[in-house]
């Protein structure tokens, strides 16, 4: 994909000032407008470096996912529950992995409906390689330093509380690491 040519001004800042002129002024356009640019650059970015190992972002999260696991597999179902995507998108994320030899499916033998999906060698070979390529770039993030990074997270946590994502008195990390005495299908935390 070509890169655009850089323009001379800040499009968005330009936008934030003709709206002001318009409408007046409402920072929460220009805030959206930014994010929404910085989600397409960062997974432009993500996406480059997962690429060569047949991913999308998408894809590489469910496979890092599964290596948090205690048993390296998970019911479909609480991949989308720790993804917060529709049980379609789970559905074709693992069908995908599952066509590339990245993951194996299995019958859940705790519920008779459910199935498991189980990361395999080869998807821990490329979650490896891939986290590390991730993190030479830093995520796509290599402009902020570790306290910025810290910031953004901060600031967009009650977005994401308010969408009802998890409970406002949850840690910082709880939702990344699982809460204390959260099972697995196998009876470990996961």
């Amino acid at each position: 994909m070509p890169k655009p040519l850089a323009l001379d001004f800040d499009p968005i800042a330009r936008a934030d000032e003709l709206w002001t002129r318009r409408w007046g002024g409402v920072p929460s356009m220009a805030a959206i407008t930014s994010v929404m640019r910085a989600h397409q650059i960062l997974l432009s970015r993500v996406d480059a470096v997962v690429k060569p190992y047949g991913l999308t972002f998408a894809r590489y999260e469910a496979l890092v996912l599964l290596t948090f696991s205690r048993t390296g597999e998970l019911p479909l179902s609480k991949i989308g529950e720790r993804l917060m995507v529709h049980p379609t998108s789970v559905t074709n994320t693992v069908d995908r992995l599952e066509r590339a030899g990245l993951v194996a499916r299995r019958p859940n033998p705790l519920d008779g409906r459910g199935v498991l999906a189980t990361i395999t060698d080869r998807g821990r070979e490329v979650v490896e390689q891939a986290t590390r390529e991730l993190m030479a770039i830093d995520f796509g993030l290599e402009g902020y330093d570790a306290d910025q990074c810290q910031q953004v997270f901060d600031l967009l946590r009650p977005l994401r509380v308010a969408a009802g994502d998890f409970a406002p008195h949850s840690g910082a990390h709880a939702a990344a690491h699982g809460e204390p005495g959260e099972q697995g299908h196998g009876g470990g935390a996961v």
